[in-house]
């Protein structure tokens, strides 16, 4: 009877050592932690999945041993860290001369002798480190499934969803943008099909990968059982109780402003890059895409991407903001303008290759207009937050800008600048360009006509009969316009044009 008491002690005692083994801890660097279990997973794939195992071995329980001494640098003093040392040194030897099931069990022993040597200074007694060791091989495994979910408690986690939710979220739809824009990022984010990416993965390594997860975490999260620490102060209340949790983090505060930041900045410099290779270095592009095709792929997508860019920094960088004074934060936010800026300049440049190619029309010469007025934006909000100006003054700021080209506009003939310009640069005149393309000429009016007429005379084996009779309405829309009544200064100008262009013997006008 008292043998049967013993036992029932003893796995009592084992089933509350595995309860208090297994209970997880959180800690603030296990995201760091899973980063590096990844990759030592990923280099367990490339070293031995599909491979013949030898030196890889060793190679491998070295690369553990780096990263095992990353993190838990503070659990270890020199002379246990050399003593651990010298034990993993000696149970690779035989790994490296050769590797059989006998060289194997040392080196694996060696690497758990060597952990508990280096990060438990508890264990003291060879009881205590065998207990510490039969606690690692039988409970170590299973700690990865415990350890991560629950490290990440429910606060953490929100204050991770509000930090990282609206720099992905923008990210998504710059990336997507940026791949309407550009062909050559269309078809990298092609490349991220779920399907092609599954037709990649495989049951088994998936197996492997986290049998390699499970396998390296204990070495990485390490976590000895320690011995129970009466604190007295706590117990007589001299120690204060702990503060409550930290409020989950601001939706737009320094540290979500700053993650976009950093997101933003690379995502803009990708794409600054293959403009710069493409559009301004003339490098040739991928099979299937023109010059043309890539210019105005970008033209458009590219300008709403600025226009969200500089919405982002009005918010981000508020008058009176948590960011507006920081000195990490506003470098950023400089940079990222200027790529901006030049991200617009890049989109004013697609447009002229386009234009050069598919001549002129009011759309884009509109489109020129509202690309520079985007551009002088961006520059005048790095002005206000540069000269801490308020969101008042940069509204004013942009409507004089906007005043001013409205009213530089009213003054400029786009009729007759449109008209001239695709003649002058259509495949009739200069050799190169798309023919010439008089039914939208004939719709600019009456200040069209010299272009018309230059058109005309530089066809002239084409049926000019129908054209004729459509230019002779101009004509006469154009003696309406010089009634008195509806007399204007441009007419006027364009009516001493004509008549010197009819006294001109190497005048372009036909016959009426």
């Amino acid at each position: 009877m008292p043998t049967i008491t013993k036992g029932l002690l003893d796995m009592t005692s084992l089933a509350s050592t595995i309860a208090e083994e297994i209970k997880p801890i959180g800690h603030s660097s296990i995201p760091a932690k899973v980063g590096l279990a990844l990759v030592l997973a990923a280099l367990a794939d490339w070293l031995f999945y599909g491979q013949r195992i030898g030196l890889s071995l060793a190679l491998f329980a070295i690369a553990i041993a780096g990263v095992s001494v990353c993190f838990n640098r503070a659990a270890m003093d020199l002379r246990r860290a050399l003593v651990g040392s010298a034990v993993l040194a000696a149970g690779l030897v035989p790994v490296i001369e050769e590797l059989n099931t006998l060289s194997f069990l040392i080196l694996v022993a060696s690497l758990m002798i060597a952990l508990l040597l280096a990060t438990n200074a508890e264990a003291t007694g060879l009881a205590d480190r065998g207990r510490a060791l039969r606690n690692f091989v039988l409970l170590s495994p299973f700690r990865l499934f415990l350890d991560v979910p629950q490290a990440f408690d429910a606060s953490a986690l929100t204050r991770g969803i509000a930090r990282w939710l609206l720099p992905a979220a923008l990210s998504a739809v710059f990336v997507a943008l940026f791949a309407a824009a550009n062909p050559v990022i269309e078809q990298w984010v092609s490349l991220l099909n779920p399907k092609l990416i599954l037709h990649y993965v495989s049951i088994p390594r998936v197996l492997f990968w986290a049998l390699m997860l499970a396998l390296v975490w204990p070495f990485i999260h390490v976590r000895w059982r320690r011995k129970p620490i009466v604190n007295t102060a706590a117990a007589d209340g001299l120690v204060p109780p702990p503060l409550p949790p930290v409020a989950s983090a601001e939706f737009l505060g320094p540290s979500t402003i700053l993650r976009s930041l950093i997101l933003f900045n690379l995502l803009f410099a990708a794409q600054s890059v293959l403009d710069g290779i493409y559009l301004w270095g003339h490098l040739a592009l991928p099979d299937n895409l023109t010059y043309a095709g890539y210019a105005h792929r970008g033209a458009y997508p590219l300008i709403v991407t600025a226009l969200l860019a500089a919405a982002f920094v009005l918010v981000a960088m508020r008058p009176g903001g948590p960011a507006e004074n920081s000195t990490v934060i506003r470098p950023l936010v400089y940079l990222w303008v200027g790529q901006n800026v030049l991200l617009v300049a890049s989109s004013i440049l697609r447009l002229d290759l386009y234009v050069g190619v598919y001549m002129l029309t009011y759309w884009r010469v509109a489109a020129f207009i509202w690309m520079g007025l985007v551009a002088l934006g961006l520059v005048l909000i790095v002005t206000r937050i540069a000269l801490q100006r308020s969101n008042k003054w940069l509204v004013g700021a942009n409507l004089i800008a906007l005043a001013t080209v409205l009213y530089g506009c009213s003054l400029v003939n786009f009729d007759a600048f449109i008209a001239d310009y695709n003649v002058t640069h259509s495949r009739e005149a200069s050799g190169n360009g798309m023919p010439i393309d008089i039914n939208y000429l004939l719709t600019l009016g009456p200040q069209a006509l010299p272009a018309i007429d230059r058109a005309i005379a530089l066809r002239p084996g084409s049926s000019e009969s129908c054209l004729v009779s459509r230019r002779d309405r101009l004509v006469e829309q154009q003696r309406q316009d010089l009634a008195w009544r509806s007399w204007g200064f441009r007419s006027w100008r364009l009516q001493r044009r004509l008549d010197a262009l009819a006294k001109d013997p190497s005048g372009t006008r036909p016959a009426g």
